[in-house]
């Protein structure tokens, strides 16, 4: 009877803080959707355009591609998602250099930005996109080493 009592006691418990947990996810995905559209990378060699492409699958995913061209030649393409997993947001990207999908967690998230980490892969550990005005600041980093890509706005969805 006592098993019972707790069970019809914490079920409820439980039921609310995963509801906030989702609510939370929700208001979090709301503070990024600056992200959706397509952006075009700035820094790349006259022969070569880069960019990125972000839409909303649900409220509680994103789904991004990155491709990289010389000409008419695609040379670079990864699968991005930002996903709600067990209570947390994460940066997921899907490179062929991997045999599977790479998860960063967010560490910190804001309305002009976000910071994903993974401190068990080997490069990057982590990963940061940055908004000011319609540019886009996108850094990775890991042991010492940086590089940033920066893009600008070319389609809001």
């Amino acid at each position: 009877m006592k098993s019972l009592l707790r069970i019809v006691i914490l079920l409820p418990m439980v039921f609310l803080l995963a509801c906030n947990s989702v609510k939370s996810n929700q208001d979090d995905f709301k503070k990024i959707n600056w992200l959706l559209g397509s952006w075009d990378r700035v820094n790349v060699k006259a022969d070569r355009t880069a960019n990125e492409r972000w839409e909303i699958v649900s409220d509680q995913e994103f789904k991004g591609w990155g491709v990289s061209m010389t000409g008419v030649d695609t040379t670079f393409i990864e699968k991005l998602w930002i996903v709600s997993k067990e209570g947390s947001l994460y940066y997921v990207a899907d490179v062929p250099e991997n045999p599977n999908p790479v998860y960063f967690k967010f560490t910190s998230i804001s309305e002009n930005g976000f910071v994903g980490e993974n401190s068990a892969h080997d490069f990057p550990k982590k990963i940061e996109y940055k908004l000011k005005l319609d540019t886009l600041q996108v850094i990775t980093s890991g042991d010492g080493k940086e590089l940033a890509f920066p893009f600008i706005r070319s389609r809001i969805p």
